[in-house]
């Protein structure tokens, strides 16, 4: 069985849970605690799996996506260039009309 084959047996939540355990590292944990936020802040929210490894979360379309890098893990919030950011939290994807990131 091939590696595409053997993910696409497994959810997207069985995705994502792989994912953060072959981390092992900080920014496994750090995935851990925004998929347990994404949830209790919309706990109707569906996990699905895309671009060939990337955590996606959606309720009536795409909220956001969790991207892990060496040195950072990312949240980018799709349509994060119409939401209000008084705080303000988004740090990156700054130049788009569209995304924002944190």
């Amino acid at each position: 069985m091939t590696t595409t084959e053997a993910q696409e047996s497994k959810s997207p939540s069985e995705l994502i849970d792989g994912r953060i355990r072959e981390l092992g590292d900080w920014r496994g944990e750090m995935l851990g605690r925004l998929r347990a936020l994404i949830h209790q802040a919309d706990p109707d929210v569906v996990e699905t799996w895309k671009w060939r490894g990337v955590p996606v979360w959606e309720d009536a379309g795409m909220i956001c996506t969790g991207e892990t890098y060496k040195a950072v893990v990312k949240l980018t919030f799709a349509k994060g260039a119409a939401l209000p950011d008084p705080a303000p939290l988004f740090n990156s994807s700054l130049e788009g009309n569209t995304r924002r990131a944190i």
